[in-house]
C-alpha cells in the first residue's frame, strides 16, 4: 500500500511519499521510451497511448491554436474530431468540467506523427507561445496526479522505462515547476519542506524499484 505524508496546505492534506524517492528521466524528448512489459519494444511516448482528460479552458486554448497544431499532425488526423463530445463534471478540474481527447491508432490524437512528442507542446515551441493553461495539466504533471486532497503517483508509472534510468532526478524534482504553475507557491513550499526533512534523514534518496 502507498505511504502518505501529511501536508500543511489549504487544499491538499497528504502526499504520496514515493514522489520524493521515485526517479524519472527529465526529458522525454530524448529518452528512448518503451513499455517495460513489451519485450523491450520501442514505443515512443508510450504514456500518451490512452488519451487524456482536458479541462474546458485548456480545450478552448487548444482550439485557439488549432491552425498551427494541424500543421504538425498527419493529414488523416487533422480534420477528425479532437475531443469526445460529452462534457463531464469534476470539481478537481479548474472549470469544473472536462472532455477527453480522441485516440488515433495506438495513441492520443495529439501525438506528433512526423517527430516525437505532443503536438500541442511542439506547436508552442515553434510558434513561441506559452503552453501553460493549454497543454493539459494532467499531461504536464505525469507521473504525478491528484485527487480531492492528495498528491499521488499514477498507477502505471512503473510501466515505462523513463522510471528506471540511473542518475536522474526524482519525480518531485522534475514535476515541481508544473506543480508551482498549476497549484501555486503554497503547495511547493509545503512539499519542499517535506523533501528537505526526508533528505536530512538520509544521505541520498534511493531509487525506487
Amino acid at each position: 500500500m502507498p505511504e502518505y505524508l501529511a501536508i500543511e496546505h489549504s487544499r491538499f492534506k497528504k502526499v504520496q511519499r514515493d514522489i520524493f524517492f521515485a526517479k524519472l528521466s527529465p526529458d522525454c524528448m530524448t529518452h528512448q521510451c518503451r513499455k517495460r512489459n513489451e519485450d523491450n519494444q520501442l514505443q515512443l511516448d508510450a504514456c500518451c497511448q490512452y488519451g487524456v482528460d482536458v479541462d474546458l479552458g485548456e480545450r478552448d486554448g487548444i482550439l485557439k491554436h488549432a491552425e498551427q497544431i494541424r500543421t504538425i499532425l498527419n493529414e488523416d488526423v487533422r480534420d477528425l474530431p479532437w475531443f469526445d463530445s460529452e462534457e463531464k463534471e469534476d470539481v478537481d478540474f479548474p472549470s469544473g468540467r472536462y472532455v477527453r481527447t480522441k485516440i488515433h491508432g495506438t495513441g492520443c490524437l495529439f501525438l506528433s506523427h512526423d517527430k516525437r512528442g505532443c503536438s500541442i507542446h511542439r506547436a508552442s515551441i515553434e510558434g513561441d507561445w506559452d503552453f501553460h493553461g493549454i497543454k493539459p495539466h494532467v499531461c504536464r504533471l505525469f507521473p504525478m496526479s491528484y485527487d480531492d486532497e492528495s498528491i499521488v503517483m499514477s498507477d502505471d508509472y512503473a510501466d515505462y522505462s523513463c522510471a528506471f534510468e540511473a542518475n536522474t532526478p526524482t519525480v518531485y524534482q522534475v514535476g515541481r515547476p508544473d506543480l508551482l504553475a498549476i497549484f501555486g507557491e503554497e503547495l511547493v513550499t509545503a512539499l519542499d519542506a517535506i523533501e528537505a526533512e526526508l533528505a536530512a534523514k538520509s544521505s541520498r534518496l534511493p531509487i525506487l524499484g
